[in-house]
């Protein structure tokens, strides 16, 4: 994930109720931010692919096709931070949103200040990883991640399932593989992968387990290495 050029941060805002969608662009624009608006699934999706946003704000009940869906296409081919936007509060339409790759839910009503805030703290997050994760290639005998087409090839064979991961199993796997013999306990994966999800720590063990079963299928067995009583390393 590459920020724009420009200082201008690109964001695609998917939202079919106007007085919302009206609101929260007045103070997305004050804050400088480039705003795509789209008022139901598909332009969102077309707007995505158009545009390259540096973030996504989704609705989850909009026309055409609902958030899930846009959500489940756009990780297809951008690993943009996803912020869902809606009125669905329980905690398994949150547990849901994380583990499919959102990386922020936010519950409406909603204070738009908020909203901005935590744009700005994942944005911050997103370019710290940038500034200082300079290396793009990382290798193993059966791992390959190059962070800047965001491939991901597998195996002997270099079996490419970039398409498969969410975006939380790729920071999962991109984080584990730059020190592949250390050991991370499942509280410093969430703070480095999953920061502003709210979710607990058990989360981490069930986007693992989701993460193992993808590479078993390409040949890698074990990988991520469970550490009984520590927590997980690569393993590879």
């Amino acid at each position: 994930m590459k920020l724009s050029a420009s200082d201008a941060v690109k964001i695609v805002f998917a939202e079919d109720d106007k007085d919302i969608a009206s609101a929260l662009m007045a103070y997305l624009h004050r804050e400088g931010f480039i705003v795509f608006h789209a008022d139901d699934g598909v332009k969102a999706v077309n707007y995505v692919q158009e545009h390259e946003p540096d973030f996504i704000i989704l609705d989850i009940k909009m026309p055409r096709k609902d958030g899930w869906a846009v959500l489940a296409d756009i990780r297809h081919f951008t690993d943009a931070p996803v912020m869902m936007l809606t009125a669905l509060d329980t905690d398994a339409d949150k547990v849901y949103a994380l583990r499919t790759g959102a990386d922020d839910y936010v519950v409406k009503p909603f204070n738009p200040s908020e909203v901005i805030a935590r744009i700005h703290v994942i944005l911050r997050r997103l370019r710290h990883h940038v500034k200082d994760d300079v290396r793009q290639i990382y290798e193993t005998k059966q791992l390959y991640i190059n962070q800047m087409t965001h491939q991901v090839l597998v195996g002997p064979e270099r079996v490419d399932i970039s398409n498969q991961l969410t975006s939380t199993e790729y920071r999962i796997l991109l984080h584990l593989i730059r020190y592949p013999k250390r050991v991370f306990s499942r509280g410093e994966i969430l703070d480095a992968c999953l920061a502003e999800s709210g979710a607990g720590e058990r989360t981490v063990d069930s986007h693992i387990s989701k993460l193992r079963k993808k590479l078993e299928k390409s040949g890698i067995n074990f990988v991520p290495e469970s550490i009984r009583g520590f927590g997980y390393r690569l393993g590879d």
